[in-house]
């Protein structure tokens, strides 16, 4: 399997995983000329982006400490885009989750970043 592959696969496992805990999925790998998003779901009153990460194991590192500063700030621009095409307006709050898959382990980190002008 190669690395395009196994990234959908590992995104379907988290969709599922988020679904599961309630979150309603509204996109699956949105994109756009800025950037893309893995998952962009509902919980409650919240819009949520959420980037998926997995590794066969920690020999390089835990996967949530992948998600550099270019790419916090890359979702944060998409995002931005995806409220405005969708409608959603200032007042709609905004959360920016990670969902790390290491073998078979999955965490969920709620708030893992927010935007603040990267």
């Amino acid at each position: 399997m190669n690395k395009r592959t196994i990234g959908k696969e590992k995104e379907r496992l988290a969709a599922a995983y988020l679904m599961r805990a309630g979150l309603c999925i509204l996109e699956i790998n949105f994109s756009c000329r800025l950037g893309e998003i893995d998952l962009i779901c509902k919980d409650g009153k919240y819009l949520v982006f959420v980037e998926v990460k997995y590794r066969k194991s920690s020999k390089t590192g835990y996967p949530q400490e992948s998600v550099s500063k270019n790419k916090r700030r890359k979702i944060c621009l998409v995002s931005g885009y995806y409220k405005m095409i969708k409608g959603y307006g200032d007042n709609v709050p905004v959360r920016y989750d990670v969902v790390s898959i290491l073998g078979n382990r999955i965490r969920w980190d709620k708030d893992a970043f927010y935007y603040d002008g990267l």
